[in-house]
């Protein structure tokens, strides 16, 4: 008997040495765990380490760490124990329902045996693993809660004791810390890129560079500090209330360029309309839009700010695809005074725009009235001198040559007078500009949507010789032909020449894209073939050699 119960003591010694050093063990592992989520400070990479640190813990098969949205749903799931292809057989995953906005509503501890038996367990979806022990604990960053993580399946078919719970809860402890030091850190950073892209933005616009790459960096720059996927800077759509979309960069961009959104329907609206930044965790279901909402399938968080006071330079909108976690707070606090900031830049740009216009209409006048003045008083006066000559000539080939050159001379004095009527020509609508005005006007105004300036080249009395309503009909084909290929020919240069002579106006829009497909639409080009057609002229559209389309807008002067 006094052998049996020493061995019995030997055998209670040894369990209780084994415990301690499990206990041991543990302890080391929890303290490797809280130093290996503390060096880390990338908040994805931290949440990544936590939720795998706390599956090692307590020795469970699968683990999660939720993030709690604003709305009080998980807008993060990050889940540790699953293969790919089981977690897209299983299909979106969990916002918060179920046993996991139970822990969301009541942010304690929750150990269940079994979760087919809780009652506020709602079932798995069809190919989810089975699962049935499961832990859950609050991560409290302050006074907040962050988030949960959730533990399932601890091994061996135990069950979840209260030292997992224990562990687990100083992990959370741990982890809240973790995550606020990644978080100040990621503030931090992102506030030095904030501050690097508005210097950025601000120099290369008051250097004079040209609008639309530094539209392309705001979008840019603004897109890549939020790690959004498709970013879209609308502006005010000249006369109008609506916006119109200048620049789109990402995926999917090309559904949005050359878009005119109203204000009333669309989410960039709704932010200018608001005059503060305004935020979706799904774009695609978001009732403020309401024009057009198909094609934002299959995009999920968004982002909107106007720029500007009462978005007086447009809006810039931020989209995310779906499933990836909403735009916080914190994220999208500096974007509201970044986008502004870029609107005091443009403001100061189109002022700098507006000086250098003031001073360019007073050289034009300068150069009008030296024209008048010197030029064409020497030219009068020549013409003047030869024809008195004439008479003193006995050859008559020589006669005829100085009478063709004292018409010459006559020729020339219309053409410069209609050079100083087109440089005077100041007024604010289109009645008070010449038709040369008018044409460099509507190249100016394509320059946004094409993205380079196309050259121009203009010859002749078009100012003098081109009846109004023949110069309303050139302005709207120009403005008609620049749009198209502005949308459709993928161009990087562009010419458009206009003609004067022989009684005929000859038009000539040509680029180097990718030309007009055969079995295209041509609304377009039959709207401008309907114009030449009404004043009895023609059109044609030609491709050239190599790449490119040419079109040719010919109509006669006499039936203006």
């Amino acid at each position: 008997m006094p052998r049996l119960q020493l061995d019995e003591l030997l055998d209670e010694l040894q369990a209780r040495v084994d415990a301690v050093r499990g206990t041991r063990d543990r302890v080391h592992s929890l303290l490797e765990a809280v130093m290996s989520v503390g060096r880390e400070l990338d908040l994805p990479s931290a949440l990544q380490r936590i939720v795998e640190a706390a599956v090692v813990l307590v020795d469970a098969e699968y683990g999660a760490l939720g993030v709690i949205g604003g709305d009080g749903r998980l807008s993060q799931f990050i889940p540790v124990g699953l293969e790919e292809e089981q977690i897209r057989a299983i299909g979106p995953l969990p916002t918060g329902h179920g046993l996991l906005g139970e822990l969301i509503r009541h942010p304690e501890p929750l150990r269940v045996p079994d979760l087919a038996e809780h009652p506020g367990s709602s079932g798995f979806p069809p190919h989810h693993p089975p699962m049935r022990t499961f832990l859950g604990v609050p991560i409290r960053v302050r006074e907040e809660v962050f988030g949960n993580l959730y533990l399932t399946e601890k091994r061996g078919g135990r069950e979840f004791d209260a030292e997992d719970e224990a562990v687990l809860s100083t992990l959370a402890v741990a982890a809240g810390v973790a995550i606020e030091n990644a978080r100040l850190y990621e503030e931090s950073r992102n506030r030095q890129r904030w501050l690097e892209a508005n210097a950025e933005i601000t120099a290369e616009l008051l250097s004079g560079e040209g609008e639309r790459p530094v539209l392309e960096l705001i979008v840019d720059r603004a897109r890549r500090i939020l790690a959004a996927d498709l970013g879209v800077l609308a502006l005010p759509l000249d006369g109008t209330d609506n916006l119109q979309v200048a620049l789109a960069l990402g995926e999917r961009s090309d559904a949005f360029r050359g878009l005119v959104l109203p204000r009333e329907g669309s989410f960039m609206g709704a932010a200018v309309t608001a005059g503060e930044s305004l935020t979706s965790a799904d774009i695609a279901t978001d009732p403020r839009i309401t024009a057009g909402t198909e094609r934002w399938k299959g995009m999920g968080p968004a982002v909107a700010v106007p720029m500007g006071a009462e978005g007086a330079h447009g809006a810039l909108l931020l989209v995310r695809r779906e499933g990836q976690a909403a735009f916080s707070g914190t994220e999208t606090a500096p974007l509201l005074s970044f986008a502004a900031q870029a609107a005091v830049a443009m403001e100061l740009a189109e002022r700098r725009q507006a000086a250098e216009q003031v001073a360019l209409l007073e050289d034009r006048d300068r150069i009008a009235r030296d024209l008048h003045d010197l030029a064409i008083q020497r030219l009068f006066a020549t013409g003047m001198t030869l024809q008195s000559a004439v008479r003193f000539v006995q050859h008559e080939e020589a006669s005829e040559r100085l009478l063709r050159a004292v018409d010459d001379l006559d020729e020339t004095i219309k053409i410069i007078r209609s050079t100083i009527f087109g440089l005077r020509s100041h007024g604010t609508g289109p009645a008070g500009h010449g038709l040369r005005v008018r044409v460099a006007k509507v190249v100016e105004d394509a320059v946004r949507n094409l993205g380079f300036t196309p050259a121009l080249r203009m010859e002749g009395l078009l100012d003098t010789d081109v009846p109004p309503p023949v110069a309303d009909h050139l302005v709207a084909v120009l403005a008609e032909a620049l749009s198209n290929v502005a949308r459709h020919a993928r161009a990087t240069a562009a010419e458009v020449s206009l003609t004067v002579g022989s009684g005929t106006l000859t038009a000539v829009v040509g680029d180097n894209g990718v030309g007009i497909p055969e079995g295209g639409r041509r609304s377009g080009l039959r709207n401008l073939a309907e114009r030449a057609a009404k004043l009895g002229g023609e059109l044609l559209v030609e491709a050239p050699e190599g790449r490119g389309s040419r079109l040719t807008w010919r109509v006669p002067l006499g039936r203006g």
